[in-house]
């Protein structure tokens, strides 16, 4: 899809302005809120989407980097939901082959017991996932000999190890995803803003909720957004949204937190990804190859409280590097982390009992209340494109809006895919992330102008000018991963990139306060000695 000149930022809040009622309003631009955008748009619905902060800033930003069908929720029995999400891979591998490829997974075994026990319990579990993807495989498990696995993961233990297993599944960039869905939905004709967030909702004379109040963080000019349908995707905080529709509504979340450090690739210098099927916790931990480094992650820690900028706890930190020592050669230290974040993940409430959190499916849930509020909530990356069909499908089902045909975004392709065939997601950070818009890109000025590795100040540019960003954490944070990759580094270059910021958008932005509102940010990143 070609988004040829879209508009700016200050034209969609015109827009916002001029535009007596939309069919549907979304409230957030994670994962889940874009792709209702992004369907709802498809269909020929008028759309707007509206985001306190940037587009993936909170929990969509912070995942593990995997497309994947959830082989851990075999053994929880949800089949539906894997097979489901191995169907949802394939669409997203061919809709957007320049931020999703394709990657190997080495579970390793040690002793007797994996020689024996594990692996025939994990080749099992393994055989129907490949069973359950039929026609979607990427490939199928094979076992690995103790020398073949050594050489598809230099850097793994090899005492006691009896060699492992292999499957294919796939690794994605989460923000630039997410950016990709906002520009789609605004080629498609929505109109969809970062920085402007919903303060209040809007009802009719009959108490409905019949749109939203939005307010610019930018200028703090508050907009009334009239709309038939609102759909609250605010992910970990919709009950926030619920509460101003039902004051003492019962929460549908069990919020959980998963942290990740980030280390040097000759930690694990290898390819593929590892992944360890069951450490202390009950949870796997994988040790993932992203953009030139490696994700070691993730726990589960159940969290009530909900900041903006979760921070990983010191328990969770150590648990990580405790439980990757057990299975690599060089154990990585605190000294050895470049980046430590962590995400909430917004996990549905067991219908009855208290269930762990690490047991809780992430299957979605969809509600709407009897005022009218949809609110959709849970989920995963993968299988984001069938939540909002599903989305669309309960707002049809409840009179909200007219039934359209379903089915138009399974084969759409985002902004910026090229051709099948063309170049995919490389494992280094780059132009390639740009997929047809990479000569664009390379056309601005800066563009033999590195400011760190795969980032240029014409990506700068670019991220101004046709990606909507404003802040230095917009960049460096999302249009780049730098702040994920390596804060200390990413704080180094924030001075360059609120310069070129500046320049980009003249006047009104402060470049000496937004290099330090960055400094803030990216500290909570760095770990104390």
């Amino acid at each position: 899809m070609d988004p040829g000149e879209q508009p700016d930022r200050r034209d969609l809040l015109a827009r916002l302005d001029s535009t007596p009622a939309f069919d549907v309003a979304i409230i957030g631009g994670g994962a889940t809120g874009l792709g209702v955008a992004v369907d709802a748009a498809a269909r020929g619905f008028s759309v707007a989407l509206l985001d306190r902060d940037d587009f993936a800033s909170g929990t969509s930003s912070r995942a593990t980097k995997l497309v994947h069908g959830g082989v851990r929720y075999l053994a929880q029995g949800h089949v539906g939901l894997v097979r489901e999400a191995l169907r949802e891979r394939t669409n997203l591998l061919a809709n957007a082959p320049h931020l999703v490829r394709p990657l190997p997974f080495l579970i390793p075994m040690y002793g007797l017991r994996g020689r024996i026990i594990d692996r025939a319990f994990y080749g099992a579990g393994l055989r129907v996932y490949d069973a359950l993807a039929a026609g979607h495989a990427l490939g199928f498990t094979a076992w690995l000999g103790r020398s073949d696995l050594v050489a598809a993961a230099p850097g793994v233990r090899h005492d006691r190890l009896v060699g492992g297993l292999r499957y294919l599944d796939a690794q994605f960039d989460d923000a630039r995803l997410a950016v990709a869905l906002a520009r789609t939905a605004i080629a498609l004709g929505a109109v969809v803003v970062n920085h402007c967030g919903v303060v209040s909702l809007r009802r009719d004379a009959g108490g409905r909720v019949a749109g939203v109040v939005a307010e610019d963080r930018e200028t703090g000019r508050q907009r009334e957004v009239v709309a038939r349908c609102v759909v609250n995707a605010a992910g970990v905080w919709v009950d926030d949204v619920r509460g101003m529709d039902e004051p003492g509504v019962d929460h549908l979340l069990s919020p959980s937190q998963g942290a990740h450090v980030v280390v040097d690739r000759d930690v694990f210098p290898s390819a593929s990804a590892l992944l360890v099927p069951r450490t202390a916790d009950g949870r796997v931990l994988f040790a993932v190859p992203w953009h030139g480094k490696v994700i070691l992650g993730t726990t589960d820690t159940p969290r009530s409280d909900l900041p903006r900028e979760p921070r990983p706890f010191a328990a969770e930190v150590n648990f990580i590097l405790t439980e990757a020592a057990r299975y690599l050669q060089h154990p990585p230290t605190r000294e050895d982390v470049r980046s430590a974040w962590a995400g909430l993940r917004p996990l549905v409430k067991p219908a009855a009992g208290g269930r762990e959190t690490r047991r809780i499916s992430r299957e979605h849930a969809c509600v709407v209340s009897p005022r009218g509020l949809v609110t959709v909530t849970g989920g995963k990356w993968t299988t984001y494109r069938a939540m909002a069909e599903d989305v669309l499908a309960r707002c049809f089902a409840a009179g909200i809006l007219p039934a359209r045909p379903a089915g138009v975004t399974r084969t759409l392709r985002l902004v910026g895919a090229p051709d099948i065939g063309g170049v995919g997601m490389s494992a280094v950070p780059g132009l390639h992330l740009y997929g047809t818009e990479a000569d664009a890109v390379a056309a601005l000025p800066g563009a033999d102008e590195e400011i760190l590795p795969g980032l240029t100040a014409a990506m700068v540019r670019f991220a101004a000018r046709r990606e909507y960003a404003r802040t230095v954490a917009d960049v460096l944070a999302r249009r780049s991963r730098w702040l994920f990759l390596d804060a200390a580094r990413a704080t180094d270059a924030a001075a360059r990139v609120a310069a070129i910021l500046a320049d980009e958008r003249g006047g009104t932005f402060d470049a000496a306060a937004a290099v330090a509102e960055f400094r803030r940010l990216a500290a909570g990143y760095v770990l104390p000695p």
